[in-house]
């Protein structure tokens, strides 16, 4: 019985940093982005229930594959079953979140 690998995304998207699971992560034809696929989300047969999680399954309720810029990625990690999905202001976080500094040639490619 092969093991079903799922990966813990941690992404800063606007003000916001997202926390979603997948089986797939992989780099993207792309350049410069992640590509996350086969998103999961915890089945809970609570009552309670996350409004941060409910508000991630409507957003990719329709989503297939997203592709997510690589210096938005805080962490990917590998885990053992997922968990909640959520939401979190950065200003809630605690953290001093900055986006990762993406360096090109600095060649000018617009003269042709």
């Amino acid at each position: 019985m092969s093991k079903k690998i799922i990966y813990k995304v941690i992404f800063q998207n606007q003000d916001k940093v997202y926390e979603i699971f997948a089986r797939s992560v992989h780099e993207g034809e792309m350049f410069g982005f992640i590509v996350v696929e086969e998103i999961v989300f915890g089945e809970r047969s609570a009552v309670v229930v996350d409004p941060s999680e409910e508000n991630l399954k409507s957003e990719f309720k329709e989503v297939s594959r997203t592709y997510i810029p690589m210096h938005s990625v805080i962490r990917i990690d590998e885990v053992k079953k997922e968990g909640a999905a959520k939401i979190t202001n950065i200003s809630e976080s605690g953290s001093n979140i900055a986006p990762f500094p993406v360096y090109t040639s600095g060649k000018d490619t617009s003269k042709t």
